[in-house]
């Protein structure tokens, strides 16, 4: 999800403006509001995502003060996890004013899903999976559409065909296991040296285990650089 999320950022950093020298009513309020969900919805067309939206309704007596240099629209919450997003519409200047416009939204596009039952421990593969038009934004958790967020991962539960992946169904492998014969790299600046050595632990990429020095039967605690490799510091 890490494509959506930043596309997220980039949409609520971009914010658009309606002026009115008069008083702010209901009609300004909803344009400014068509107007922003009909940039972010050009923007995910782009990215081959179809955004269908429909707006809330104001009271007709609404009457606020004027905002000349125009209304602020952002989405309070994130639009890729709900249907029904919210949006912040505020005003700066002399008598500022902030309102909360209801929205219903339906993000189509492809999301990637099993493509046959998986059990708990297997790590994904390409035949594994298929990509298939859901609405994103009401797969609980957000589903993943980035391929490359995928392959490799280890699935925490079984899944059924056709289960949407989503980022709580998967975890980075233990890069060592325990047990796991290892290259014990022990570093001084450029100058390096290795040894084999042996896990005492699971642990993951980045993650600090414990090993056994082969040759001297010493324990020593190191970080996992790679699959079957730990670093230690001289």
């Amino acid at each position: 999800m890490r494509i959506l999320f930043l596309l997220f950022t980039i949409t609520l950093s971009s914010t658009q403006s309606v002026a009115d020298t008069g008083s702010t009513g209901p009609g300004q309020i909803l344009d400014a509001a068509r107007l922003f969900l009909d940039g972010f919805r050009d923007e995910q067309a782009n990215q081959s995502f179809r955004v269908e939206y429909s707006l809330g309704s104001l009271d007709p007596r609404l009457n606020l003060a004027p905002c000349p240099d125009g209304m602020d629209v952002a989405f309070s919450g994130d639009p890729w996890r709900s249907t029904q997003p919210s949006l912040l519409v505020s005003c700066g200047g002399d008598r500022p004013w902030r309102m909360y416009l209801s929205a219903s939204m339906e993000i189509h596009g492809d999301a990637l899903v099993a493509a046959r039952p998986l059990a708990r421990g297997d790590r994904v593969q390409a035949n594994m999976i298929r990509r298939q038009p859901v609405v994103v934004n009401a797969v609980r958790r957000g589903a993943i559409t980035d391929q490359r967020q995928l392959l490799g991962m280890e699935l925490k539960r079984p899944v059924n065909t056709g289960t949407p992946f989503t980022p709580d169904l998967v975890v980075v492998p233990d890069a060592v296991s325990r047990g796991d014969h290892v290259m014990i790299i022990a570093t001084n600046g450029a100058f390096s040296v290795t040894s084999r050595g042996k896990a005492l632990a699971n642990a993951r990429v980045g993650e600090q285990v414990m090993v056994e020095n082969l040759a001297s039967s010493r324990r020593i605690r190191g970080r996992v650089v790679g699959p079957g490799q730990v670093e230690i510091a001289m």
